[in-house]
């Protein structure tokens, strides 16, 4: 089986039928927009395109009119694609649209195939500071990613892959979708994910699973109250986490009650993959695992003066360069230069720490997570994991704010385990200098009933001060 989402499913044979007719009515090297739901429609759009040397443009189905009249005046597709009961925003509609037939056959013979530069997917960031941009993905990287990932998680076409992971991103898509399909292996999503769900297919056969941070937390509270599920989790061979931090804590947690180590890699929309602890290599929780084969990694001081020397405390930007870049920002030739150095590094805005050994240890975003307090320059991801270890936080985030004498202080967003006893701010501020260091205290506390979060489970930490 190639592809099976609840009770629909595709072998390979039946995965090339409906991929070729479909192909056959795409047009060669254009774009085609994708309306990206978590189902076997979206999968074959996928696919049918790649196999028709069309970009294709995935369109997040939770995004506003705003969003995504931008996103396809942007990328100009010719058509958009969709489930047949899909109801399609006014926005979208005004795109010829083509129905997705999962069990389409025939098509007359396709095109010369592509060539490893031509674009496969345009991917649109978050628009955090502006307007989304419209990452191209050429097929070189797609390839160069997934080879790189079957070299550092042992991954053959035996591997079984569940996940619940949305499909208009790279991490749902291209890891969790594409992946699989090159390795010769079955994928089989959730629709929605749920432990519950997780379990059944482990249980079943599956042997990897991919999510994000918010959902191995709810699996480790849910492995706190039910052994059995933690039965299911240790019949993983491979549970890999991405798109953000996975708290120490909860990898603790899961590894007690499963004996299976969560394991975290280092990617980005503009680089796909670009780090991951491997499967033969030492699970070490906090860490993203070494540079993947093909990628040149190296971490800069503010200047850009290259850090020579790793202590595990020298805190630089991280700067890729590899086979596994983006070609551009569409139609935005200035965002794209202003991306890479001189000598072709790509500089992602993640700051991190790397240990003698190579193991980095991502530690927040430039623009949001490097504080500059009292002269030090600290992470904000170090404090979040030391919040997470009091029992009484259920979820943290940490930013800075402007302090006359500090530069600026820290201040933690906390959503308390108990809301009606939270722990005091003193207690916090000294739980976190007791473990970390004492410059590196929050100095203000806040506190929430539940942080603000993207489709991908990633803190909106520039919401939080309108909280």
């Amino acid at each position: 089986m190639a592809l099976c989402f609840g009770d629909r499913s595709l072998t390979y044979a039946e995965l090339a039928a409906a991929t070729g007719a479909l192909a056959a009515w795409l047009p060669r090297g254009g774009r085609v927009a994708i309306w990206a739901t978590p189902a076997l429609e979206t999968a074959v759009a996928v696919v049918a395109a790649l196999r028709a040397g069309a970009a294709a443009v995935p369109l997040n189905p939770k995004s506003g009119e705003k969003e995504l009249g931008h996103i396809l005046s942007d990328s100009a597709p010719s058509v958009v694609l969709a489930a047949p009961a899909d109801e399609l925003p006014s926005t979208v509609r005004q795109l010829p649209r083509l129905d997705v037939d999962v069990a389409g056959t025939g098509g007359p013979a396709l095109a010369p195939s592509p060539g490893d530069e031509d674009p496969a997917l345009i991917v649109y960031t978050s628009g955090t500071t502006g307007p989304p941009k419209g990452a191209v993905l050429p097929r070189r990287a797609i390839a160069t990613t997934l080879d790189a990932l079957a070299d550092a998680w042992q991954w053959t076409g035996d591997d079984v892959l569940v996940h619940g992971l949305p499909l208009f991103h790279v991490h749902g898509l291209v890891l969790g979708i594409l992946g699989p399909l090159r390795r010769g292996g079955s994928v089989r999503h959730l629709g929605r994910f749920s432990t519950e769900g997780v379990a059944r297919e482990l249980n079943e056969g599956a042997t990897m699973l991919f999510g994000v941070p918010t959902m191995y937390h709810r699996i480790a509270q849910s492995l706190e109250t039910d052994p059995e599920l933690g039965k299911a989790f240790g019949r993983a061979r491979l549970l890999v986490s991405g798109s953000a931090a996975l708290p120490v804590h909860d990898h603790e947690r899961i590894a007690a009650a499963t004996g299976r180590r969560v394991i975290e890699r280092y990617g980005m929309t503009e680089t796909l993959m670009n780090t991951s602890v491997r499967a033969d290599g030492e699970p070490r929780a906090g860490t993203v695992g070494v540079p993947l084969p093909g990628v040149e990694l190296r971490l800069v001081e503010e200047d850009g003066t290259a850090i020579t020397s790793y202590d595990g405390e020298t805190v630089g930007e991280i700067q890729v360069r590899g086979p596994n870049l983006f070609t551009e920002y569409l139609n935005r030739p200035d965002a794209t230069a202003a991306a890479f150095t001189a000598d072709g590094f790509f500089r992602t805005g993640d700051m991190a720490v790397r240990e003698p050994d190579g193991y980095v240890r991502i530690v927040g975003r430039k623009a949001t997570d490097l504080i500059k307090s009292g002269g030090y320059k600290i992470g904000a991801g170090e404090i979040e994991n030391a919040l997470l270890e009091h029992a009484g936080v259920r979820e943290a985030a940490v930013t800075g704010e402007p302090d006359a004498d500090l530069g600026e202080r820290i201040v933690a967003w906390v959503v308390p385990a108990d809301p009606q006893s939270p722990p005091g701010a003193d207690e916090l501020a000294d739980h976190v200098a007791g473990r970390l260091a004492p410059h590196k205290r929050p100095r203000v506390v806040h506190y929430l009933e539940s942080l603000p979060r993207n489709d991908m489970g990633k803190i909106m930490k520039r919401a939080l001060h309108r909280a």
